[in-house]
């Protein structure tokens, strides 16, 4: 599989260049001025084995196509108003958007301790994760607005890392996005990889060391496994989350975000589902 594999960051000229660019065209390919969008917001519920699952979707009624699925996993604080934001972007791009329960019951953590403690099931358990995953894949790919042949994942730190991991577990996507997710996890096999993966990662991650950026590389290279590696100077861990900065300060942790890296990185996710959904 051919691999592609690039590391840089946009000058910020550049950057501002290319989101005027993108004010017209959406990820589809569509102009967003012709028909503005009106997106529409449900709460889903479904089950893998006991636990309940209370994920939500949202899509753009002026769009009556089945249209390609996007399935965001969120930070390990779960499922909250950052990750049901991000649908609510994707669906106005004209995607079926689906921002996963992963912990199941609705939980969420309201602070590190209690994150890592329902996060690190799913580390240490990447079979378990893929359960999960694959409950929430079926409840949204039985939508009836779903093009069950275009699905792709991104995640959001823990999320990011649950996406990698799915891709190396061999799960049957269109591609994967991780924003400062994770980078180690299941090891890169050349027989279960077929999924094109974007990696957008700060360079000033203090969660995901340099050896594990070089081991994360290493196994994907080694393989040929078809990846884009992205990595913005000054950006630290969660700099999408425009909540970072606070949350980095209320619990002194090196989290902040970065609106530069925040603009470049979806950039590139809406360049990369250009190729990857046809």
């Amino acid at each position: 599989m051919k691999k592609f594999s690039i590391i840089h960051a946009f000058p910020v000229g550049l950057l501002f260049l290319l989101g005027a660019c993108n004010n017209n065209t959406n990820s589809m390919g569509k102009n967003e001025n012709a028909v503005k969008p009106v997106v529409k917001e449900e709460a889903v519920s479904y089950k893998s084995d006991t636990t309940t699952m209370n994920s939500f979707i949202a899509y753009d009624t002026a769009i009556s196509s089945k249209r390609p699925v996007v399935l965001v996993i969120p930070e390990w604080w779960g499922l909250n108003d950052y990750a049901r934001g991000r649908a609510k972007q994707l669906a106005e791009l004209g995607y079926l958007a689906m921002a996963v329960d992963i912990y199941g019951e609705g939980k969420t953590a309201d602070n590190p301790a209690l994150a890592t403690e329902m996060s690190t099931p799913f580390y240490k358990d990447p079979a378990f994760a893929k359960s999960r995953f694959d409950a929430a894949l079926a409840k949204i790919k039985a939508n009836p607005l779903a093009d069950t042949n275009q699905v792709a994942a991104i995640g959001y730190c823990f999320g990011g890392g649950i996406v990698l991991n799915m891709a190396r577990l061999g799960e049957n996507l269109s591609g994967v996005v991780s924003f400062h997710g994770s980078l180690v996890g299941v090891p890169a096999d050349k027989n279960l990889l077929k999924t094109p993966v974007l990696v957008c990662h700060g360079d000033d991650d203090q969660f995901v060391k340099p050896e594990e950026v070089a081991l994360f590389k290493k196994q994907m290279d080694s393989i040929s496994a078809f990846y884009t590696f992205r990595s913005y100077p000054g950006a630290t861990h969660a700099f999408t989350n425009p909540k970072a900065t606070e949350l980095g300060k209320k619990f002194s942790i090196p989290i902040a975000y970065n609106a530069a890296a925040d603009s470049a990185s979806w950039i590139e996710m809406k360049t990369f589902f250009r190729k990857i959904f046809k």
